[in-house]
């Protein structure tokens, strides 16, 4: 997809900060250090648009980012990161589940893990969550520039049995480094939209 034009919308720390329209929006998630904000940038062809740090847990809020006036990509929060106050994360989760049970322009859900690991528990509930609620969704194996060739197929074959995902669900590896699996996701990304 040619991306002419990225806007960040809006920075939703409640519920009644999310936008009032009716855009289709796309959300990423996965816990914190997976590389959702380095993914996002890559997608959209912009090396700072989405808040990217070295400290895991700085996605404090969910970000709506308008797409060519079409759509919306929303990082939302990373989870699992235990250095994140407890009180702090009890204050994310309702909004997170929220956005993610009664957004009625949610077309889908890009859920990301990082291929050097196996999936951890959050990883494998949010995967049965997401497939509980049929939201449409991806998911995606980040950094796979880090592994050689016979080591990314190895944690691919790993990760698909950890999240006992189906055999026609996608499992795309991507690098943000390389842009390996960037096409890809932006097909499957256009599935999920209305046409």
């Amino acid at each position: 997809m040619k991306i002419k034009q990225v806007d960040l919308k809006a920075a939703a720390y409640n519920i009644k900060d999310f936008p009032d329209w009716d855009v289709p929006e796309i959300s990423f998630l996965g816990r914190s250090n997976v590389g959702k904000s380095s993914l996002i940038n890559k997608l959209i062809n912009r090396k700072n648009m989405a808040r990217t740090s070295s400290t895991p847990g700085k996605t404090r809020g969910l970000y709506f980012y308008l797409v060519n006036e079409k759509m919306c990509f929303v990082d939302l929060p990373g989870y699992g990161y235990a250095k994140v106050s407890k009180k702090e994360r009890q204050r994310w989760a309702p909004i997170i589940e929220e956005y993610l049970e009664l957004r009625s322009n949610l077309y889908g859900c890009v859920h990301l893990i990082d291929c050097r690991h196996e999936p951890t528990e959050d990883d494998k509930l949010m995967a049965q969550w997401l497939r509980m609620h049929s939201i449409p969704r991806v998911t995606v194996i980040t950094k796979s520039d880090k592994l050689s060739r016979g080591a990314l197929a190895r944690q691919v074959r790993l990760i698909r049995s950890a999240l006992a995902l189906f055999k026609e669900e996608l499992l795309i590896p991507f690098s943000a480094r390389t842009g390996d699996g960037r096409e890809q996701l932006w097909k499957t990304i256009g599935s999920f939209l209305p046409q």
